[in-house]
């Protein structure tokens, strides 16, 4: 940990120390204001105006279209109306992101080929809630403590243009925003729906508003049998924040949030009964009792300072988490990430020009404790393995938007980094008699550059070419398979991204386009061992890649005043094409990198009317299946699902929805644990998940 670490160090000192020095001015300096902004303040109780730790949703909508690059919003009130489970249900409308399910809320989820060929789990893409990492310290996530009836926005950044985070992987990041009291749909909120495979789900949400403090708490608790045998699944996630203004101008906020999952895990499926007998589980799966049981909690906070220039925002963070996981082994872990991050954001004149900058720095940590046992029945046998991961983060980051012209501004941005992996296996058993240790550290810069045309406010057109890094997680890093656990020093994955795209709306029509193309040097790639026994999968780094594509949107109101006055009638259409290969490899050639099709497409027809009426055919539709293998010697089948919903909106705040998905019960594949070559496997890979069949939902909603 020699090097740059004691400059990262020394430069956060200073930072935090400038910082509370702000602080105290600004609390002075807006001492003398308390009075009239108290009064101001209660006059905006319900109104959804925001506060200053959290801003109104218009204000977080327009800092993500401020960014030069391609970025997406989500306004919750977009699946208020629908079956909301997952993070497919919340993010399939938003071009560039591919979510696919495999069971329960265990997702696929990449953005431009993000952890493309990882069967489990995040790599490359930075997860945030309420602009604070969730990920672990050496970058793993998943999605479990993500609850959509939770949520009061979500906002994507890819690639690069997440660096206004501090993020600077292939994917980019995406914030989830919770509602606060003064962000919140309505004070109160009771949900209750279900479905399907015994579905039922209960929600509430309660906030208020007094003087200069705000409260809001979210619970959601969620059962389901599941569409395949072996997938029984219980969750349980509750959200609270309690915010306090401590001046004008000062404003604190605390969250908080419990997530228990309990899911039984069916497992992958040969690519007949994939298609043919979709609700078995694998045997093994059954016999091991795969499951996972994850419990996690989360203390965050954010103190926000409005200063003479701009403002600063101070976050801290801490997150417990804890993982029973019996697969081919017994994964026992429990563990802490902790963190904190200043960041001001300004805007200045230059000379007579408009600039606006972010400068932001952030450290972060975490230590794992990780067990594994013989899996016998799902129950600890002997135990193979005890291991201590251990990750430290260190990083600064700016980003500046310069407007040389009214309309046009240049973009310059810049991530310097310094990431610890240390890996500390104790041995002492029959499968692991050796000690190993294990010290790595990942470091570098990320620059950034772009413009800006902004010829009319609802029209925008960019350009960008930003530098990527993927430091390797412990999943990545640490690899086994039935005998061994080997600790293996991969390369950080590098890749240059080019990008071009305007988005806007004119009129009736309101459209998002953006090309990419990113150069990639040494990929982190996966292949499994045994999918079929959930063996992890091995790592590797691929020499050259290239991942290209485009990301499109367009919608069009259609009609006006249809069959009654103040309906209307919406069509949008969303198209990513994906185009991910190797690039004069020594095994693969130019071959397809195998897990994620070539198209994917959705194509929705909303109508809704001024009672509250609403119903919105759609159409989600792959033509080509992906490649199952490397080697691209299986494809699966190409696919489309027809669903539709619909519900109505009554003015005293009730609202009844139905949600059927998969009308024509369709057969397909859903996602793939990818393998090197299925030509290989006698009787055929079995690497499949089955996509979920016919399904019908529906619920009613209080909002009061």
């Amino acid at each position: 940990m020699s090097g740059p670490l004691p400059f990262f160090q020394r430069a956060f000192t200073l930072a935090l120390l400038a910082g509370f020095s702000l602080a105290a001015f600004a609390v002075r300096a807006g001492a003398q204001e308390i009075a009239a902004a108290t009064l101001s303040e209660l006059s905006v109780e319900g109104t959804g105006s925001g506060s200053l730790t959290v801003p109104s949703v218009s204000a977080q909508r327009a800092a993500v279209n401020a960014t030069v690059g391609s970025v997406a919003f989500v306004d919750a009130r977009d699946f208020q109306d629908r079956y909301a489970n997952t993070l497919r249900d919340t993010l399939k409308e938003v071009p560039g992101v591919y979510v696919q399910e495999r069971y329960g809320q265990e997702l696929r989820l990449s953005v431009r080929g993000s952890g493309i060929s990882r069967g489990f789990h995040l790599r490359g893409l930075e997860l945030l809630q309420d602009g604070i990492p969730i990920n672990l310290a050496d970058g793993s996530g998943d999605f479990y403590q993500i609850d959509p009836l939770g949520l009061r926005s979500i906002e994507v950044y890819k690639g690069g243009n997440a660096l206004t985070f501090g993020a600077t992987t292939l994917g980019g990041a995406i914030n989830f925003v919770t509602p606060t009291a003064q962000t919140a749909l309505a004070p109160n909120i009771l949900r209750i729906d279900g479905g399907s495979f015994n579905t039922i789900r209960e929600n509430f949400q309660f906030s208020r508003i007094s003087g200069p403090a705000d409260f809001l708490i979210n619970g959601t608790v969620t059962n389901s049998d599941g569409y395949r045998d072996h997938e029984t699944q219980r969750t349980q996630n509750f959200n609270a924040n309690l915010g306090y203004r401590l001046a004008p101008g000062v404003e604190t906020r605390f969250y908080a949030g419990i997530y228990l999952t309990d899911q039984k895990l069916p497992g992958t499926l040969g690519l007949y009964n994939a298609l043919n007998n979709p609700t078995l589980a694998n045997p093994t799966a059954v016999s091991m009792n795969q499951s996972r049981k994850v419990e996690t909690e989360r203390i965050a906070n954010r103190t926000s300072f409005v200063l003479d220039v701009g403002k600063l925002d101070i976050d801290t963070w801490a997150i417990h988490k804890s993982l029973y996981h019996p697969i081919f082994q017994v994964i026992d872990q429990d563990g802490w990430t902790y963190g904190i991050a200043p960041r001001w954001s300004g805007s200045v004149d230059v000379a007579g020009f408009r600039n606006d900058t972010i400068l932001g720095l952030r450290a972060f940590a975490g230590q794992n404790s990780a067990l594994q046992f013989v899996n016998n029945g799902g129950q600890r046998g002997a135990q193979t393995l005890n291991a201590v991961q251990s990750a430290s983060n260190y990083e600064a980051y700016g980003e500046n938007r310069f407007w040389f012209l009214p309309d046009v501004a240049l973009m310059t941005g810049a991530k310097a980094f310094s990431s610890n992996r240390t890996y500390s296996n104790k041995g002492g058993f029959s499968a692991n008699p050796n000690a190993q240790f294990a010290n790595t550290t990942y470091e570098g810069i990320n620059p950034k550059l772009g413009l800006l045309w902004q010829p009319l406010p609802d029209i925008q057109v960019f350009g960008d070419i930003t530098r990527s890094r993927d430091v390797p997680d412990f999943s990545d890093l640490v690899q086994q398979n039935s005998l061994r656990t080997t600790f293996v020093p991969l390369e950080a994955q590098r890749a240059w991204t080019y990008e071009a795209g305007t988005r806007g709306r004119i009129d009736r029509l309101s459209w998002d386009v953006t090309l990419y193309r990113s150069e990639i040097r040494d990929e982190l790639i996966n292949f499994s061992i045994n999918p079929g026994l959930n063996i992890p999968a091995l790592t590797f780094n691929a020499p050259r890649t290239r991942h290209q594509g485009v990301e499109a949107a367009v919608s069009v109101d259609l009609a006006r005043d249809l069959i009654d006055r103040g309906d209307g009638l919406t069509v949008s259409q969303i198209w990513t094409h994906n185009d991910f290969r190797f690039v004069r490899d020594p095994v693969f050639a130019d071959n397809r990198i195998a897990g994620i099709p070539s198209d994917v497409l959705r194509t929705v027809m909303s109508y809704r009317d001024r009672r509250g009426f609403h119903v919105s055919p759609s159409v989600d539709w792959v033509p080509q299946g992906a490649f199952a293998d490397h080697a691209n010697t299986l494809k699966v089948p190409g696919y489309a699902l027809f669903n539709v919903g619909a519900g109505i909106d009554f003015s005293n705040g009730v609202s009844l929805f139905v949600d059927a998905r998969n009308l024509l019960d369709t057969r397909y594949v859903s996602d793939i644990s990818v393998i090197t070559n299925a030509a290989t496997v006698a009787g055929g890979p079995v690497a499949f998940y089955p996509g979920v069949g016919r399904s019908v939902f529906g619920g009613i909603r209080a909002a009061f």
